[in-house]
């Protein structure tokens, strides 16, 4: 593979996408192969895994090593733990996150295919679909990941049958269809040996279609530039202190959603009030329009009470402000999530106070039924929820804008993380049940 330099680099898109799968089914091993097959390995790093494999007594290299970076994981054979990778070839960036198998392990699953395009969905071509696939599926399907391939893996251990991959095949897609899951591309792997990973299998000439990597690389990558309105949530206030600009005031921020351009008529949130872009500041230097992901400082005609935590919105496209926020959710920490539980939500760059008012259901992911009213949410319990804000909060629904319509919810206490939510999802709750007042200083 040649190399690649910066100019081409630039110009190449990004892809977030996450691997899931059941324990032994070779997500590391696809990871490792997909990476040292594409050349994106370190000489170090290969020398690292052949020292590790031979000291297991392993001939050849363990290729699952080069993502199971935790003593924990490799003692244990197994991945715990969202292991990031990012490489590159001349066609693309990657951004990778391989998951957890262990059905403990959800939260992680969640976390790592919460910013994903694409999630990589393994099957042990000996196992089939099983219970742990269709959670990955219904996840993928609740997260909004807009491509879901399926790796039908060990196929050198089904002496390569067309028959086997196309059973499999026929039957996760017939699955995910039936959960909303947009696309699906099912390909027929050996990570262990190579097969369509990187490069076409000799052994699988009745398969026409794409390598994992080539399907990666040519995967439409949206990035919400069209389908998603404009949101700049604001980061920090810019008052350089020096005489050539005394009256500049910026608001910094990322944007998290479309594009914005100057002359455009915007309103900021929660406030209210509108003005229009006077100037758009990108490393230093003035543009006539910016998109999402950029880094940028919005100059605005008026001057407006804005500070950390307000939104930026085109007028045209403002979303309501509520105080009230019903969610599907995703509890991630050890301690449960009650009803009546006092949190603190952050939305983009805004947190307030909050109270659990209501926990109207819980999802079993095994055959996606419904437990009606549990009172609470355990670690890697997936659940809808009713959440009153002290403040009015501009959010989005999670199917418009998975950056703007995400938020968590974190212990007030101690700061931790509790739960990741998406606004608006859901799996057909039942009637929640009527809220009952509280009488202390968080009733809102």
């Amino acid at each position: 593979m040649s190399t690649i330099t910066t100019e081409e680099l630039s110009e190449t898109t990004l892809l977030r996408f996450a691997t899931a799968g059941s324990v032994d089914d070779g997500k590391s091993t696809l990871v490792g192969r997909l990476l040292h097959d594409s050349k994106s390995v370190l000489t170090d790093q290969l020398e690292a895994v052949e020292r590790a494999s031979a000291s297991r007594g392993q001939e050849a290299p363990d290729l699952a090593l080069l993502t199971d970076g935790l003593r924990a994981e490799r003692e244990q054979g197994i991945t715990i733990d969202v292991a990031y990778r990012y490489f590159a070839t001349p066609l693309r960036r990657f951004i990778l996150a391989d998951t957890p198998g262990h059905v403990q392990y959800t939260r992680n699953m969640v976390t790592g295919a919460s910013t994903a395009e694409l999630t990589v969905v393994l099957v042990d071509a000996r196992n089939g679909v099983v219970e742990q696939t269709r959670r990955h599926a219904a996840l993928a399907a609740l997260l909004r990941v807009p491509h879901v391939v399926l790796a039908v893996n060990k196929m050198d251990l089904v002496a390569y049958e067309e028959k086997v991959f196309a059973a499999i095949a026929e039957e996760f897609t017939a699955y995910a269809t039936e959960l909303g899951v947009p696309e699906v591309t099912a390909i027929p792997i050996s990570a262990l040996v190579g097969d369509n990973v990187v490069e076409p299998s000799a052994n699988m000439d009745w398969y026409g279609g794409p390598t994992v990597l080539e399907h990666l690389e040519t995967v439409p990558v949206s990035h919400d530039l069209s389908h998603c309105h404009a949101r700049l949530p604001v980061q920090y206030v810019i008052r350089p202190q020096n005489s050539d600009h005394p009256d500049y005031r910026g608001y910094a921020g990322q944007i998290a959603a479309g594009s914005f351009h100057v002359g455009e008529q915007v309103t900021v949130l929660p406030s209210g009030r509108t003005s229009k872009v006077a100037g758009i500041d990108l490393l230093g230097e003035p543009v006539d329009v910016a998109w999402t992901t950029q880094s940028v400082t919005l100059l605005l005609e008026d001057d407006i009470d804005i500070s950390r935590g307000d939104l930026i919105v085109p007028t045209k496209d403002a979303p309501a402000t509520t105080q009230d926020i019903e969610a599907t959710v995703c509890h991630v920490a050890d301690a449960p999530l009650t009803v009546g539980h006092r949190v603190l939500l952050k939305h983009g760059t805004r947190t307030v106070k909050a109270i659990v008012k209501d926990i109207p259901s819980r999802l079993t992911l095994d055959d996606l039924s419904l437990h009606p009213h549990p009172g609470q949410l355990v670690a890697n319990d997936i659940g809808r929820v009713k959440i009153r804000t002290a403040e009015p909060l501009p959010v989005d629904s999670y199917s418009d804008s998975r950056r703007t319509g995400s938020f968590i919810l974190i212990d007030p206490n101690d700061g931790q993380t509790l739960t990741a939510g998406m606004v608006g999802e859901s799996f057909a709750a039942p009637e929640p049940v009527k809220d009952e007042a509280d009488d202390d200083g968080w009733d809102f």
